[in-house]
């Protein structure tokens, strides 16, 4: 199911929207809020009465919070309500200032520091999506108080201390059981560290749909379980040309893994036709591997004759092709140089550039300014980098990369006019004057291994091969590889994990996203937001 990821200042206009032009009061939206923030917490917890500590901030947040606690109180639960500082009513917002006298009306006592007693649920309201600097004094000391108790704690919207946009810990974060959110996930709760703040993440509607949009359509989105009609429809009529021929340009001297794995990964896809261009070193490798594929090999140190046949075989093989892929494990010798000029240069076809490729062309601005060009042009051309491959082509450290993955990657789209899919915990998939960007959730620690990203590379390619667009393919791609990736592991072990392992599970997944088919038995595609180690980067 397709979701939409809202910044801040998206929440924040439509809930404006929401007030101002549907007329539904800003209190009632907050007593909506509290409403399924108690549901969730007894569906986790459990509906006996307990202790409940409410540690609320002076924000629309803390309203949340308060209102959510008075809920519990009415039940019989035995409710502490904390709101740091002197001055009771002084910074809060409107509702949060009615949250307060309705307390005072149940003659509720509002103490400023956390009393000295023993709670069982903690319910955190201390921030919500608004933070936008360090946490620090009496708010830093309530958060991490909150983390050494030992209690169940429920999170209001976002876990406090979280950047609503980028998931940075604005110097320390509360660490919830249970984080129910409104409306709409924020790209806080889906990027790491903030993801890894929450173990269960709910989204719960209670008055903020997508009416309260007027036309201004989030830029993020992710797909969440089951996406059928997502990859291409099979003809029955079919036959190998029909399901695209697919040209891969990978592997050298010493690496022959990497060409076996994308190559079997756009077989699996569902690619008809596969021809692999490749050092000879590895021809009896990829025979016995991938023997369905056709080989192109090449050898160093030829003559001028032999590398002129070996060119003029190398055109022919790109007129048979649909789409080309190069760069897995082609390494960074004059003669992989001379491929990735060669496809840029000499082909029009869509284009999936990945690993080598990819610090090949950062390395040539030359070929960089071609790429350009070609953008404009409508050629379709895709970036595959890991963290470390797109701060070489970016022009900057991981570390600053990591601080707001997406914005950097909209802003190398934009220069290099393509579509890239930046591979971290969170892929991201964004396109030169895309509409739309997407976020995936699918995947696990398990593929943080040596040749993920070659299988990733193969599924794009073979997706392209079959028709579908270059945005359409990058997103079908990562989503499916998730997938592929989550029925692995359930499998085997995260720890254990192999890319063979990934690409076995491709044509089990696969059936559980096209359309008109019935879905198979598998916990991979419930709701769930879980984390995945980045690959490795370096």
């Amino acid at each position: 199911m397709k979701q939409y990821l809202v910044t801040a200042e998206e929440m924040k206009q439509y809930d404006a929207n929401t007030i101002g032009i549907f007329h539904i009061p800003g209190l009632v939206l907050m007593e909506r809020a509290a409403l399924v923030t108690v549901e969730e917490l007894q569906r986790a917890y459990g509906k006996h009465p307990c202790r409940v500590l409410v540690v609320a901030g002076r924000g629309n947040n803390g309203g949340d919070g308060l209102a959510a606690g008075r809920l519990l109180m009415l039940q019989g639960y035995e409710v502490t309500f904390v709101l740091p500082g002197d001055d009771l009513y002084s910074g809060c917002t409107e509702e949060t200032r009615r949250q307060l006298a309705i307390l005072d009306g149940y003659q509720v006592r509002i103490y400023n520091t956390i009393p000295n007693a023993e709670y069982d649920i903690v319910i955190d309201a201390v921030f919500g999506i608004g933070l936008s600097r360090p946490v620090e004094g009496i708010c830093r000391e309530m958060i991490q108080w909150i983390n050494r108790s030992g209690c169940f704690v429920c999170s209001v919207d976002i876990p406090s201390g979280i950047h609503a946009d980028t998931g940075e810990i604005m110097g320390c974060a509360v660490y919830s059981d249970l984080t129910v959110t409104y409306g709409f996930r924020k790209i806080g709760h889906i990027l790491y560290p903030g993801a890894a703040c929450s173990k269960e993440l709910v989204c719960r509607q209670m008055g903020i749909d997508e009416h309260s949009f007027r036309q201004k359509i989030p830029f993020w989105y992710t797909y969440i379980g089951r996406e059928p009609g997502l990859l291409p429809v099979r003809r029955a009529d079919g036959n190998k040309g029909t399901f695209g021929k697919v040209l891969i340009i990978a592997g050298s001297k010493t690496i022959a893994g990497a060409a076996m794995l994308a190559a079997r990964s756009a077989f699996r896809i569902g690619a008809g036709m596969v021809k692999i261009v490749t050092a000879e070193e590895n021809k009896n490798a990829l025979l016995q591997f991938v023997p369905e594929a056709m080989l192109l090999t090449y050898a160093d140190n030829v003559t001028k004759p032999e590398e002129e046949q070996f060119m003029t075989a190398l055109q022919e093989a790109a007129g048979w092709a649909d789409c080309i892929l190069i760069g897995p494990g082609i390494g960074m010798e004059r003669s992989a140089k001379k491929l990735l000029r060669f496809v840029m240069q000499e082909s029009r076809l869509p284009l999936v550039i990945d690993a080598d490729g990819i610090n090949l062309l950062a390395g040539d601005p030359a070929l960089q300014d071609i790429m350009s060009k070609e953008g404009e042009a409508s050629r379709t051309v895709i970036l595959t980098p890991h963290l470390a491959e797109f701060a070489r082509i970016y022009g900057s450290s991981v570390a600053q990369i990591r601080k707001n993955l997406p914005d950097h990657a909209r802003l190398l789209v934009e220069r290099l006019h393509c579509i890239v899919v930046c591979k971290d915990a969170r892929t991201v998939v964004v396109q030169d004057k895309g509409i739309q960007g997407y976020l995936n959730t699918t995947g696990n620690s398990g593929m943080a291994t040596a040749g993920s990203g070659d299988v990733l590379a193969g599924m794009i390619t073979g997706l392209l091969a079959q028709g579908m667009q270059g945005m359409d393919a990058a997103v079908a791609g990562v989503y499916l590889h998730g997938c592929a990736g989550d029925l692995a592991a359930g499998q085997e072990t995260e720890a254990g994990m192999m890319a063979t392992d990934i690409i076995d599970c491709i044509k089990k997944a696969s059936p559980m996203l096209q359309g008109g088919m019935k879905q198979k038995a598998s916990g991979m595609l419930q709701h769930s937001v879980k984390g995945q180690d980045a690959e490795e980067s370096v």
